[in-house]
Order: C-alpha cells, then sequence, then structure tokens
C-alpha cells in the first residue's frame, strides 16, 4: 500500500471512532483491502451467511466491507414492504447496486408460448407487482422465466390438456412475443427491464421454452423494447451451447444483465472448467467500449461450508477480476 493511501486509511478510521462508528460509509472505502472489485459483482443472501449472520442487512454490508458493489435477490418479493424499503436504504447508503429480483418464472407449464386467461392475468399482475417492488430497493432489471415449451404429456393423448393439439415452434415463439410485448406496455413507463433467461435441459431445467442465447436475441429484438432484455447466465450456456464469448458478442446489444456460476458443480469461479477470468476481462472491455455497465450476479452456491468457503467464494473473485 503506498504511504498517501495508509495515511488517508489512518484518518479515516481515526475520524469513524470520533463519531462512535467504525464503519461507515468512507471508513468502509478504506477498509476494503483490495479495493472495489472492477465489475459489478453480487452475491445473494446466504452465501455469506457464516460470517455475518443471519441478517441479511449485515450481509450485505459485510459484502460491501470486502469490495462488492451490487447484491441480488431472487426472492425479493416475498420480503414485507417494509423489509424491501430497509434493503433498498441500506444498498443507497453504501452506494450498492441492486441487482435481479424475480418477477414471474415457470418451468413447467406453457404460459407465455401457449397463454390462457388465467395465466395471462397472473403474469400481467406480476409486472405491475415487480415495478412496487422495484421503486423500494431502486432495481432496474427484474427475471422473467417464460415457462415451459407447449408439449404432449402421455403417448397416448394426441390432445394438449391445456386445451388443442401441440403448437408448433413458430407459433409458441409468435405467442411468446406477444406476451412479452404486453409485459413491456407496462414496464416501459417506469422504467423497468425484465431480463430473459435461458435456461439449460441437461443438468436443471429440462422442458422450459427458453433454452438458447440467440433464441433470446430474435425475442428481444422481435419485442424491440428497452424493457426487454436478456440475462446471459454464464453457467447456463456453458452446458446449453458452450461458446460463451462469441455467443456474448453477437448478443451484446440485448443483453442487460449477466450470471456467473462455473461448471460442472455451479459454484464459485476456479471450480470447474470456465475460464472466469478471461470471460470477466472480455465483458469489462466491451462495456467500456460503449458506456455500459453490466451486474453480474453470483448464482451459485459455495463449494466449501463455513467461513472459510465464503473466503474462498471472495478470493475466487478476487483472482478472476484480476485482469
Amino acid at each position: 500500500m503506498k504511504r498517501r493511501h495508509f495515511l488517508q486509511s489512518g484518518a479515516l478510521a481515526t475520524a469513524a471512532i470520533a463519531t462512535g462508528s467504525l464503519f461507515t460509509q468512507s471508513a468502509r472505502a478504506a477498509h476494503h483491502k483490495s479495493g472495489k472489485f472492477k465489475l459489478h459483482y453480487a452475491p445473494h443472501p446466504r452465501m455469506f451467511k457464516a460470517s455475518a449472520g443471519d441478517d441479511i442487512i449485515d450481509q450485505i454490508k459485510f459484502a460491501a466491507d470486502h469490495g462488492f458493489t451490487a447484491w441480488e435477490y431472487n426472492g425479493l418479493g416475498n420480503e414485507t414492504p417494509a423489509m424491501q424499503s430497509r434493503i433498498g436504504k441500506t444498498l443507497a447508503d453504501l452506494d450498492m447496486k441492486m441487482g435481479v429480483f424475480i418477477a414471474y418464472s415457470n418451468f413447467d407449464r406453457p404460459t407465455f408460448v401457449r397463454p390462457d386467461p388465467d395465466s395471462t392475468a397472473e403474469i400481467l399482475g406480476r409486472m405491475r407487482t415487480t415495478i412496487e417492488i422495484a421503486q423500494r430497493v431502486n432495481a432496474k432489471w427484474a427475471t422473467v422465466v417464460p415457462g415451459s415449451v407447449d408439449q404432449q404429456y402421455a403417448a397416448q393423448e394426441k390432445w394438449n390438456r391445456y386445451g388443442g393439439p401441440r403448437l408448433s415452434e413458430g407459433y409458441q415463439t409468435a405467442n411468446a412475443i406477444d406476451m412479452l410485448r404486453r409485459c413491456v406496455e407496462i414496464l416501459e413507463p417506469a422504467g423497468m427491464t425484465i431480463v430473459l433467461e435461458p435456461l439449460n435441459w441437461h443438468a436443471n431445467h429440462g422442458g422450459v421454452f427458453l433454452q438458447y442465447s440467440d433464441q433470446a436475441y430474435a425475442l428481444c429484438r422481435a419485442v424491440n423494447s428497452p424493457s426487454c432484455k436478456i440475462l446471459f447466465d454464464i453457467y447456463h450456456q456453458q452446458i446449453t451451447e458452450g461458446n460463451l464469448i462469441p455467443n456474448i458478442d453477437r448478443c451484446w446489444d440485448e443483453i442487460g444483465y449477466f450470471q456467473s456460476g462455473d461448471n460442472p458443480g455451479r459454484k464459485e469461479p476456479g471450480t470447474g472448467e470456465i475460464n472466469y477470468r478471461r470471460v470477466f476481462k472480455h465483458i469489462h472491455d466491451e462495456s467500456h467500449a460503449d458506456g455500459r455497465s453490466f451486474i453480474i450476479g453470483m448464482e451459485h452456491g459455495n463449494s466449501q461450508p463455513g467461513k472459510a468457503g465464503e473466503q474462498a467464494v471472495i478470493d475466487a473473485y478476487r483472482d478472476a477480476d484480476n485482469f
């Protein structure tokens, strides 16, 4: 550490103690042993539970103390409005970005590709609720998993249980586009963006409609709205299609958000086959070239238990961020 940085850190700590609070926002900045990460990696609740305790607010503060500048919470909609507001204030105080939460997800019904009145009402209602939640936490992105493919559920059935023969792929895609356009009509005035997440069939989510990055790209181009973009989950796309950096480049203009997780195992970078330092550097360089800034949600588990495992996650991101 350079001498001037050491002196600055000491002065900040002294001032904080004098005011009775060692971990003020400015002291946190000095407390980061290695500074903030280059990219906005976003931990999630329970990732640092052994080190920070059960309280989500304390977990967010722990993440900030270790250089993370974003937070992701898929289950945010299950919290009370008061807790959502508390999370939002904490993030604002710490100058952290809010990542995605789940706006709508369905894995086993063709709610987008073969909608019915009930599923349509549910989806559009979720979009309105999403705006309310987002305003409490200053969120800009929320995840949508647009249901399953339309399929026959038994060999002896010639008719789909949703009211007719299985729809051809083109009709399913057209229905999904129509539903997404109805969603963005609600979201656009609020400045909110849903990000569509392609998921792999091989290890986790067999039967979902959205699998491929080019498929998500085509949907977003057809919807043609700043409120409908791609969530490029690097773990899922490594399993589904590989060829990560070329596919990121081809989808670049329609990507709104990334998620990470190594494969196999879906743990922190360095535990599998993905060269995360190279992938993260590419995202960093390309985003700086066109003035964009991405959150990378850490949607994976810890490879080791306890505090040692949590430190291993931090160290893994330090190593992957070292470019």
